[in-house]
């Protein structure tokens, strides 16, 4: 089958999401809810959950992680500025405390081969191979992935202090 003239093709973009505030199990679930919903984009694999330990110097409760896979026919800028809009609509309030409480996140982590640095985005997700709590949802979701101009996904999670994190469901 020949793709349409002058449509984008589908790419694969990967979500990382968290929550600690108002159950964050709930929180994390309706996040996938939502990316599904997304325009031109498709929900194609989600992660388990995952409890972590907060970053940072902020006392909060500990978070609940988790990584979605997406097709996606929307470039990285516009796929970004879709995910700020789900996170107002599903209720984060800005502004946000650095490293602090929150009751959903989602960061770009990767965008096909997309590698882009530009004023409030940067692709891949910056720190993201440094931090277990990204990297083992990640896993369950594409192992063999190669983050561009990082490494694989399994390697890199090989290479990090898990200890820590702990899978909360199947």
């Amino acid at each position: 089958m020949t793709p349409a003239v002058g449509r984008p093709g589908w790419i694969p973009a990967y979500v990382a999401l968290g929550s600690n505030l108002d159950d964050p199990v709930r929180q994390v679930r309706r996040a996938f809810d939502a990316l599904a919903a997304l325009p031109q984009t498709r929900l194609v694999v989600r992660s388990a959950l995952y409890r972590s330990r907060p970053l940072g110097p902020v006392a909060q409760p500990d978070f609940v992680n988790a990584a979605a896979g997406l097709l996606t026919q929307l470039d990285a800028v516009t796929l970004l500025r879709e995910l700020k809009a789900l996170e107002t609509q599903l209720g984060r309030a800005a502004p946000v405390v650095r490293w602090g409480p929150r009751l959903i996140d989602l960061d770009l982590l990767v965008h096909g081969a997309t590698r882009l640095q530009e004023a409030g985005i940067t692709v891949p997700h910056p720190g993201m191979a440094e931090r277990a709590f990204v990297l083992a949802p990640l896993a369950d979701v594409s192992a063999s992935l190669e983050v561009p101009g990082i490494g694989r996904v399994d390697g890199l999670l090989r290479c990090i202090d898990a200890r820590g994190l702990e899978r909360l469901d199947g």
